[in-house]
């Protein structure tokens, strides 16, 4: 058990679970675009983890890009995506993998598609290390997902409790 500000975390997915999902998604990324260079659009600040680890097992060139929005406040989502460091990579014509963190609601990442979508680009594609289909709100369409989890808050692996615990190399849920 962990304990993170005023609440207490047990452990949920382990450091090598996780490793060996990042390289069975990077194998599938590596095949599926094997003649192309796509480009990552990672969103900040959770996906740092997982996208560092996912793009460093793909030998595929590739460029990689950076989004950073907020939807969260302590445990809860808000509904509203603010948009804090906007895209600024011409995407038009070029495939695209937006690395998030977590998909829960759905509703970051179906504004998120959107927004790139206006960019003109090839494709649109998500990998997400963790998805929790039991609280989507909008239908969402993942390619790439590394664990589907129920309706649990988590912390680690980029995920945090009020900017804390991004560091941890597993993930832990909510006792």
């Amino acid at each position: 058990m962990i304990n993170i500000l005023d609440k207490t975390f047990v452990p949920f997915i382990s450091k090598e679970e996780i490793e060996t999902r990042i390289t069975e998604l990077a194998a599938s990324i590596s095949r599926d675009y094997k003649d192309s260079c796509p480009v990552f659009l990672v969103v900040l600040n959770g996906a740092f983890l997982f996208a560092s680890e996912l793009v460093k097992r793909i030998p595929l060139s590739c460029e990689i890009t950076f989004i950073r929005v907020s939807s969260y406040s302590k445990t809860e989502s808000t509904g509203e995506v603010k948009e804090i460091i906007g895209i600024d990579k011409n995407l038009a014509n070029r495939d695209i993998i937006i690395i998030e963190d977590i998909v829960d609601t759905g509703l970051t990442m179906s504004q998120l598609i959107s927004k790139v979508w206006e960019k003109s680009p090839k494709s649109v594609e998500v990998a997400t290390l963790l998805h929790k289909p039991e609280s989507l709100k909008t239908p969402i369409e993942l390619r790439y997902t590394g664990f589907k989890i129920g309706n649990k808050f988590v912390v680690g692996y980029g995920l945090d409790y009020d900017e804390i615990g991004r560091n941890l190399d597993s993930i832990y849920a909510l006792e």
